[in-house]
């Protein structure tokens, strides 16, 4: 068994290998040599990578993508996208120019509220406490009036702080709930800086309420945090078209949007094909945010408890047919910021930024939420239409050219007989082995 450490922070990363190579890594060089061709030849730049986090020993590289002919409100955008699944740039691309050709993609910010919670513990009379709050509500909101000056000089800060009783699903429990405008910021550090110091208000204005001293029992702060369920943090992005232009290879354009509506509404009644459904759009929305320095963690967790608000997990999509009109669209909760963070330090951030013309932050959600649209559009279309791994599977060929070892030669020989067979594992190895 390996025995603890200490400090292994202050190491440098040649003393962190030496490390590695003493405790997991005896003799395997290989693995260490990896580490360090992963690190960027420009000093400085792998300097401001070493900073990022603690114990950096190398970087984990992304591939960033552009999916070009992205119809916006009128303005044609190429989307930055982060991500190593080797089909999702590609689907979104074909679903770019798919709506490109057919009006586009409409988005709209729907609000842009955040919000956090001050959770508190409180044994006493439930009346003390909301009078308590009604004198002292002034207090707690001049209790953060330095952190919100420059937030409010901007246009946003503190929106409402509201008492919230919980007792019914938790004994003694209640919440400071606390609303924001951040503006272009995503605003954690603003909001959780704000709850922390209205946390030290309740508690130093509690031990003086003379209610709560007679009684003998005073609101316990157990902390104090902002919400990643942001559901009035919201975005809407659609399409919608002709139902007779969605004629797609041999299909008529009545029978595609059927069956898309159809693929919609079994995501929305079964919880198994919800949780893939939206992984889907997922892979949309974490491409995009992790491309421009968001927390994509905070997106999907706040998204997925969307797709749970009435009480079943179901499709963040939606679809209909009207009349001879189809119409395709999302709604999702979206809490992120063009300003802050990695998106000044980071350079690959600064460039996917600059590609998008440096939105704002209700620019880039509309942003995100197409792409997240546009995913979900590619998967549906492939499969109602030739299955989801005809398209998947060949735009996985090339990594199972690589782990096969596959030289130039042999990759040009299977990209082309590939075109007009089924991609598998096993099929390309057996290719392989056929044609060496």
């Amino acid at each position: 068994m390996n025995n603890p450490i200490s400090g292994f922070y202050k190491k440098t990363k040649q003393e962190k290998l030496a490390w590695l190579r003493e405790h997991y890594f005896h003799e395997d060089e290989e693995t260490l040599a990896t580490l360090e061709n992963y690190w960027h030849p420009n000093k400085e730049v792998q300097s401001l990578h070493d900073e990022f986090i603690e114990n950096t020993v190398s970087n984990f590289y992304l591939p960033i993508g552009i999916a070009p002919n992205f119809n916006i409100n009128g303005k044609l955008l190429a989307i930055p996208m982060a991500i190593e699944e080797s089909s999702v740039v590609a689907a979104a691309s074909n679903a770019a120019k798919f709506w490109l050709e057919r009006g586009g993609f409409h988005a709209e910010v729907i609000s842009s509220v955040k919000n956090g919670q001050v959770h508190f513990t409180y044994m006493g009379d439930k009346k003390h406490l909301i009078a308590f709050f009604n004198q002292h509500k002034s207090a707690f909101i001049h209790a953060i009036s330095d952190l919100q000056k420059n937030m409010q000089a901007r246009g946003g800060g503190l929106l409402n702080v509201e008492l919230i009783d919980k007792t019914n699903e938790l004994e003694h429990y209640y919440q400071l709930h606390a609303t924001f405008e951040t503006l272009d910021a995503m605003g954690a550090n603003f909001i959780n800086s704000c709850l922390e110091a209205m946390a030290q208000a309740l508690e130093d204005l509690g031990s003086e309420y003379k209610p709560f001293k007679e009684q003998n029992t005073f609101p316990i702060v157990e902390m104090s945090i902002l919400s990643n369920y942001t559901p009035e943090c919201l975005v809407r992005a659609e399409v919608q078209c002709k139902v007779a232009d969605l004629k797609h290879g041999n299909l008529g354009g009545e029978e595609f949007a059927r069956r898309l509506v159809r693929a919609v509404n079994i995501a929305k009644v079964e919880p198994r094909r919800a949780v893939t459904h939206n992984k889907g759009i997922m892979n949309g929305i974490d491409a995009v945010v992790i491309a421009t320095g968001n927390d994509f963690r905070a997106v999907e967790a706040g998204a997925h408890a969307y797709a749970c608000k009435d009480g079943h997990y179901t499709s963040l999509t939606h679809a209909e047919i009207k009349g001879d009109t189809f119409r395709f669209w999302i709604e999702l909760p979206l809490a992120i910021g063009t300003v802050g963070g990695l998106t000044s330090l980071h350079p690959m951030v600064r460039f996917a930024l600059s590609l998008l013309e440096n939105p704002n932050a209700k620019e880039l959600m509309e942003i995100i939420a197409v792409a997240g649209l546009a995913q979900n559009f590619a998967a549906l279309r492939s499969l109602v239409t030739t299955g989801i791994q005809q398209g998947h599977m060949r735009m996985h060929l090339g990594n199972i050219l690589n782990q096969l070892d596959a030289n130039a030669s042999q990759k040009e020989s299977a990209e082309a007989y590939f075109k007009k067979h089924t991609v598998s594992f096993k099929a390309v190895k057996h290719f392989l082995e056929n044609n060496k």
